[in-house]
């Protein structure tokens, strides 16, 4: 929602302060210059990125319209899940986690949470890990660098959308320059016509280089930050995932198990001891 406000805020105060200087809109409308501009930005992405992370950026994109799926609630929804996993565990032994991890989809405990079981990354985080647990004969020391590979290696993947858009952005200042350089070559062949109809072409031009300013420093790459900013707001979920992990793999009670989880979440984002308390007795 927010991404779209601000799209509508910088499109809207450049057209107000343009139309406030009496300027032409119709002269800004330069389908050629868009043409060139947003046609070479797209090969170039296609040269530069496979094919699945092209479609990442435009699935990010996307993304960036609903916003982040991790919020507050989500936090609690998945500290509650950790909580009733983990006292199960105690309960029941660890065996008796064998048919949530293997088959997650089909899991009594996970169906409750879906904005957890949505999430395959985090269940696939989390269920690959207890399976280790279950095996034994794994101290916590390597167990916590094993979490670290898989979370550095998923980060590292995750990244590649909103950097192939980055670069995007990057470029379209520069690609701005050859339109309008191409428009300078057209004028320099109409340099004998009137001066209205020059005038006319060099500001065609130049509405080349204020089109890829424009969409680099006011479209592309806010949008490549967003993309960014949800990625690591996914990092942070499942760091705090580790966390819980790594405390129960130490044979910590749930409950403080949890709290771990809940000290590495966000301050904007992490609820309060009392409200996690709250949210995990309703379990």
């Amino acid at each position: 929602m927010f991404v779209i406000i601000g799209i509508v805020l910088v499109f809207g105060s450049i057209v107000l302060g343009y139309t406030m200087h009496q300027g032409n809109l119709l002269i800004l409308l330069q389908w050629n210059e868009f043409i060139i501009i947003g046609g070479a930005a797209i090969g170039s992405m296609l040269i530069a990125n496979p094919l699945p992370i092209t479609m990442s950026v435009l699935k990010g994109i996307m993304g960036t319209l609903k916003g982040s799926k991790i919020t507050k609630n989500t936090y609690i929804e998945l500290l509650q899940m950790m909580y009733e996993l983990f006292q199960f565990a105690k309960r029941e032994g660890l065996i008796a986690l064998e048919p949530h991890i293997e088959i997650p989809e089909s899991s009594s405990i996970f169906s409750k949470y879906p904005s957890f079981l949505t999430n395959h990354h985090a269940v696939d985080f989390l269920c690959d890990t207890l399976k280790v647990v279950l095996s034994g004969g794994v101290p916590a020391n390597d167990l916590e660098e094993l979490m670290d590979i898989d979370l550095e290696t998923l980060h590292t993947a995750e990244l590649q959308a909103p950097n192939a858009l980055t670069t995007v952005s990057d470029a379209f200042p520069g690609l701005g320059i050859v339109a309008a350089v191409l428009g300078v070559i057209i004028t320099m062949g109409i340099i004998d016509q009137a001066p209205e109809i020059i005038g006319h072409s060099v500001a065609a031009a130049l509405v080349g280089t204020f089109f890829g300013i424009l969409m680099s420093y006011g479209l592309v790459g806010p949008l490549a930050k967003n993309m960014e900013h949800t990625v690591n707001g996914e990092g942070r979920y499942l760091n705090s995932i580790k966390a819980a992990l790594l405390a129960f793999a130490k044979g910590t009670p749930a409950a403080v198990s949890i709290e771990y989880a809940r000290r590495s979440i966000d301050p904007g984002e992490r609820p309060s001891f009392k409200e996690t308390e709250e949210a995990t007795k309703k379990r």
